[in-house]
């Protein structure tokens, strides 16, 4: 369909409005004048020619000035015909059921947006401590001053010193932006409300600013809290010229209110997290005051990471073989280590689903089987099936395995994605970073073309050259009409 069909079913929906308007059914014409400009934000959005587009933008403009306006005196209205005495029965209460509810003075609407969000409050903790989270101590600590240390001692910021407002939190995908964000769910003692763009956006015109403003206040009446916004990029954009109107409102409604002009806000801390910090707006990323890099993870964080994702699982490992495996897995995320090591713990379900050949181990005092090789001293020729299932003892986790995991696997971080997180954070960052590695610029990094480390753990020269990409360092500093009838303007 052209912009003309849409255009022309506008302007026929929009007469139709006037007329109802102009004959005083307000609900009539308010319902007339919605379904007019749906059909031209439509005409906007398949328009080319940029006069027309501003043309179609002001008029609609003007028809939603209108429609608010008539919105505003049916709600008045209704809030009148509510208050109306109710007629009283023999108990003493109001026959029909019209007097106060528990909910008090809110009106329907506001209910409604509170059912809608009442599923971003995370009622039980995900049960994922400081301790559980590997490296990131940057981010840890930023988080601490932000959330845990104003709740604990509240005596410490008064005055001038008040906590921050607003953190993002920013980097590669898989290298734990939500996970961090469900660790201070766990440690804070704040109602937690975990939102993403769908749980903002609806199809209806004005009520993703309204579903904005509602979570606002129902943090604010639950303070202190914390509002997470996950891929918050893709509410808040860049603003420009293939910009919606309804992305534009969303983007308003969320700068004044992280403002907090007017209101209460302490004790409101707002949490974003995105992949493409370069991607936000200007004037949303000011208001994050304090931006954390999450990046790569060093050695350490890959070795503590290794061990929380093997956990209680049998296995025999040293400290020497997760030192090496942090070596061999050098440019991963945590997400690339957290799909290696299940891969790898899969190893012995395939042993067991492959194996020939069993033998019988005393565990606990009692016989089982387990897979072993042709050779072994007491080898049996016989497959899984025919092992009944209390008598299969799994094989341990060994470090081959994990070795044949990684080489099975690849970084899913690119070279370009370390670069552009390296460069926002030298002209945007706070000062700190999540993790204590950044990338050298001049050196691409070809993961194909990169040897292994050697079994031992020891880099050879060629590795120690190329691993020179990664290093230590710290990030840079980073006018008002009346409801009578409507008279369109000249």
């Amino acid at each position: 369909m052209s912009n003309a069909d849409f255009l022309g079913r506008a302007i026929e929906q929009v007469k139709k409005a006037i007329e109802q308007d102009n004959d005083g059914e307000c609900e009539k014409a308010y319902q007339m004048y919605y379904q007019a400009l749906e059909l031209f934000m439509l005409a906007l959005k398949w328009e080319k020619n940029q006069k027309s587009k501003e043309m179609i933008r002001a008029k609609a403009g003007e028809y939603m000035e209108r429609a608010e306006k008539l919105k505003t005196h049916l709600e008045e209205q209704n809030s009148k015909d509510k208050r109306k005495p109710a007629a009283m029965g023999t108990n003493g209460k109001a026959s029909n059921g019209s007097g106060k509810d528990e909910d008090g003075d809110e009106d329907a609407e506001s209910k409604k947006l509170r059912g809608a969000l009442q599923g971003a409050i995370l009622t039980d903790k995900p049960n994922i401590k400081w301790e559980d989270v590997a490296g990131l101590e940057g981010a840890k600590e930023a988080l601490k001053e932000a959330v845990i240390l104003p709740i604990k001692f509240p005596h410490l910021f008064t005055g001038k010193r008040q906590p921050w407002k607003g953190i993002l939190l920013y980097g590669p995908p898989g290298t734990g932006k939500s996970y961090l964000a469900k660790a201070v769910a766990t440690e804070a003692n704040s109602t937690f409300f975990s939102v993403s763009s769908s749980d903002l956006v609806s199809k209806w015109m004005g009520e993703s600013e309204r579903l904005v403003k509602q979570l606002f206040n129902m943090a604010r009446e639950n303070k202190p809290s914390i509002i997470f916004i996950d891929e918050i990029d893709a509410l808040c954009g860049p603003r420009g010229e293939g910009e919606s109107e309804a992305s534009r409102r969303i983007k308003t409604e969320l700068l004044v209110q992280m403002d907090g002009v007017g209101r209460d806000s302490r004790g409101v801390l707002i949490l974003g997290a995105t992949n493409i910090p370069w991607q936000l707006d200007a004037a949303i990323r000011r208001r994050f005051q304090r931006r954390v890099h999450i990046s790569l993870p060093d050695q350490p964080a890959r070795m503590r990471m290794f061990e929380l994702a093997v956990g209680s699982t049998p296995c025999n490992l040293s400290s020497e073989d997760y030192k090496k495996l942090s070596h061999l897995s050098e440019g991963y995320s945590g997400s690339d280590i957290s799909i290696a090591v299940q891969d790898a713990l899969m190893q012995p379900v395939r042993k067991i689903q492959t194996a020939t050949h069993y033998k019988q181990v005393v565990v606990d005092g009692q016989e089982k089987l387990t897979p072993c090789s042709p050779g072994d001293a007491g080898a049996m020729e016989m497959n899984w099936t025919e092992v009944e299932t209390e008598q299969l003892q799994e094989p341990p986790l060994q470090y081959k395995d994990f070795v044949k995991a990684i080489h099975a696997s690849r970084p899913t971080v690119s070279q370009e994605d370390l670069v552009r997180n390296s460069e926002w954070t030298k002209e945007f960052g706070s000062g700190e970073s999540g993790s204590l590695h950044r990338v050298d610029h001049k050196l691409m990094f070809d993961r194909g073309s990169m040897s292994r480390f050697e079994a031992s753990g020891r880099p050879s020269a060629i590795d120690q050259g190329r691993h020179k990409a990664f290093h230590d360092a710290g990030s840079h500093a980073a006018g008002d009409r009346s409801t009578g009838p409507y008279r369109p303007r000249e």
